[in-house]
């Protein structure tokens, strides 16, 4: 796949999905608005290694049950780092979240790893002091929604900077410089994936003294706050990088 086959010449964001539930939900609104064509890529039945890395202009790595760290059980998980590798070496635009995340900070030297306990609900993150001054920003004050049990460490690149943090875990959103963007809070969340997640995962949710009622009724809470935030921080990120000249152009002239 390449840049150039989006139609009519527009921006080509390809989405790497490992979860039919875990899609791109109200993200894909923002995208559209922007004018990219979207090419959702199956990872988990799809070659990944057979994808150019700077065949499209920005790639969104979604979340997903899978660990950044079982590349022997998954396979393509390691496909998904020596593409991101590929990018992140040509400074090509990345936003990961949760999962995606985690493989960015995988690809970018750190160590995604378990966490002692999984972060559940609709819950706050707290903008650092750069990240006052990022597109995540937006969700300052405005809970998110979190269901994950991994996080990571990022390494030691002066290039890299922390955006966000929670309560439970250091690292909720990093950025290099203004074309990688990662956040480990779900801003995709609407209604729809919200009721898939209660169904395909809300057995668990008692463990955290949650139910899916409570969910239901924080989401009516706080869902339009958080749609409002997403639509904000994507279109930031999205404007940001819309000046830079185009993944396949940049490739041809080198």
């Amino acid at each position: 796949m390449s840049a150039a086959d989006g139609a009519h010449g527009r921006r080509v964001a390809l989405v790497l999905r490992h979860d039919s539930a875990i899609g791109l939900g109200n993200l894909g609104e923002t995208l559209e608005g922007r004018g990219y064509e979207i090419v959702t890529v199956d990872a988990p039945t799809t070659d990944v290694s057979a994808l150019d890395p700077l065949g499209a202009d920005l790639v969104i790595v979604l979340g997903g049950d899978e660990a950044a760290y079982e590349t022997d059980r998954y396979p393509y998980l390691a496909d998904e780092i020596a593409l991101l590798r590929g990018r992140i070496a040509a400074e090509a635009p990345i936003f990961g979240v949760c999962l995606g995340a985690q493989l960015l900070a995988e690809s970018l030297g750190g160590r995604a790893y378990k966490g002692e306990r999984k972060e559940v609900g609709w819950l706050s993150v707290e903008p650092t002091e750069a990240g006052a001054a990022s597109p995540v920003r937006h969700f300052a004050g405005v809970p998110a929604v979190q269901w994950h049990g991994d996080s990571f460490e990022l390494p030691n690149d002066p290039g890299l900077t922390r955006l966000a943090s929670s309560a439970q875990y250091e690292n909720q959103a990093f950025a290099k410089g203004d074309w990688l963007l990662a956040v480990q809070f779900h801003p995709e969340v609407d209604d729809e994936i919200h009721e898939d997640w209660l169904a395909a995962w809300g057995d668990e949710l008692p463990e955290y003294g949650l139910s899916r009622e409570q969910l239901r009724a924080e989401r009516a809470e706080h869902g339009p706050r958080a749609q409002a935030a997403s639509a904000l921080l994507l279109g930031e990120y999205l404007d940001g990088i819309a000046a830079r000249r185009p993944v396949a152009a940049s490739r041809d002239e080198s």
